[in-house]
């Protein structure tokens, strides 16, 4: 059952419309943080982390060994480029594990209320390379309450493209007008609309249970 407001009342929607909720991995169910890797070696200088972060191993770097292209080779043309950065560079994905400290506070125990509450089914769709993204749902508990799921390195697309949104809804049957997606990015919240899902921003587990808590109801 979900719990609208712990300290008042309880409620289990036993007559609700059939509701299939799609979640982003991370910085939603687990915490991404980078961060943690690369300020330390930058010895705490944050210019020269968001100067890595926005232009090495910027979004395209990132994107393309999250549509499954073979890391090592993504990394050794980033070193051509940027020698000076060599170590770093690879530090991306040989200390990938190290960026992900723990499970976003309060998930587990609402995606555990939502399993408990009829007519509502759970799915994942997330940017992961599939390198690392079996040690990592092995690791985190809460990943494994997500049965059914559609990684952007199995199928050599990202979100906010359509075709990822599109595999996972055909694999699975899903109506479009029966979805709600939750991303802590805009931009592929803005991706989904596009398509016909409801989106919803994600800010934390208690706005989250909210404004799901308001889409039940109506």
């Amino acid at each position: 059952m979900l719990v609208i407001d712990s300290h008042i009342n309880t409620l289990a929607y036993s007559h609700i419309h059939l509701m299939n909720i799609i979640f982003d991995f991370g910085n939603v169910l687990v915490r991404w943080e980078p961060e943690r890797v690369f300020l330390p070696y930058f010895d705490g200088d944050k210019a020269r982390y968001w100067f890595f972060w926005r232009h090495v191993c910027d979004q395209q770097f990132r994107d393309r060994i999250d549509a499954g292209e073979d890391s090592r080779l993504v990394i050794h043309e980033r070193q051509a480029v940027y020698p000076e950065y060599a170590e770093a560079i690879a530090m991306y994905m040989s200390r990938w594990d190290e960026a992900l400290p723990g499970e976003m506070p309060g998930m587990y125990q609402l995606l555990q209320e939502l399993k408990a509450t009829p007519h509502i089914h759970l799915y994942g769709l997330t940017n992961w390379s599939m390198e690392t993204f079996p040690q990592a749902r092995a690791k985190f508990d809460v990943l494994q309450l997500i049965d059914h799921y559609v990684v952007s390195g199995d199928i050599g697309a990202v979100k906010p493209q359509p075709i990822i949104f599109n595999t996972l809804l055909n694999r699975y049957n899903l109506p479009v007008d029966q979805c709600i997606f939750i991303d802590d990015n805009p931009a592929n919240i803005a991706g989904a609309e596009r398509l016909g899902l409801r989106g919803i921003l994600f800010k934390g587990a208690d706005p989250l249970r909210a404004d799901l808590a308001k889409e039940i109801k109506n």
